[in-house]
């Protein structure tokens, strides 16, 4: 028998229900805590090689799909692009872009986009048919999903930025060359790898204009 469970039995009963409470409360991280306050991300442009391995990733991958999923739904799923296929995949995007009408220059920065990126996971909305989710919370759902992974990554000491752009956009791109079912959509293209550099912090939200207080 333990100290903590000879303490327990000396507590009258109607004071052991809190001490279970207080037994059960989620131990604070202050290093947790403190990386969320200063956590960065870093501009895709800025990311090099080397870029995490499989083993390294699903770890990464692990740690996002621990998110908040009401009805237990997994309304997401992973792609993983790595340099080759990004290769490929901005060349497509370039000739979808040419195929569009687009301008040069945006076809351009789409494509350098896709090419620099030493490896990007796809993070995928999948919403499921269900009479008790609504599609909303499994679309939120996708986002936190994409928090996580960024914040898992940059925790891990990668580089990482959460993008999108009109190539993600495109049905015909996304379902032709990514493979996705008409109901799906890309919720974000997670750019990883090495930081070449840290950028400066920029301007965060100003609490005060934000945040409501109710009382009553």
């Amino acid at each position: 028998m333990n100290m903590w469970t000879r303490f327990k039995l000396r507590l009258p009963l109607d004071n052991r229900a809190q001490t279970n409470d207080m037994a059960n409360m989620t131990q604070s991280s202050d290093t947790a805590l403190d990386f969320l306050l200063t956590r960065r991300s870093r501009p895709a442009k800025l990311l090099t090689g080397p870029a995490p391995d499989r083993e390294a990733l699903k770890t990464l991958l692990t740690a996002a799909a621990r998110t908040p999923d009401h009805g237990k739904l997994e309304p997401w799923r992973f792609v993983v692009l790595e340099n080759a296929a990004m290769q490929r995949l901005s060349e497509a995007v370039a000739a979808r872009g040419l195929a569009l009408g687009l301008a040069e220059d945006a076809v351009e920065k789409a494509r350098a986009s896709w090419a620099r990126a030493p490896l990007a996971v796809l993070v995928i909305a999948s919403p499921k048919p269900s009479e008790k989710i609504p599609e909303i919370e499994q679309v939120l759902s996708a986002g936190a999903v994409c928090l996580a992974l960024l914040n898992a990554a940059l925790a891990a000491g990668w580089g990482a930025n959460w993008l999108s752009g009109w190539a993600s956009h495109d049905r015909m791109f996304v379902e032709g060359e990514l493979g996705l079912a008409p109901h799906e959509f890309v919720a974000g293209v997670m750019h990883l790898g090495t930081a070449s550099q840290t950028p400066p912090e920029r301007p965060r939200p100003d609490l005060d204009a934000i945040v409501e207080y109710v009382a009553q």
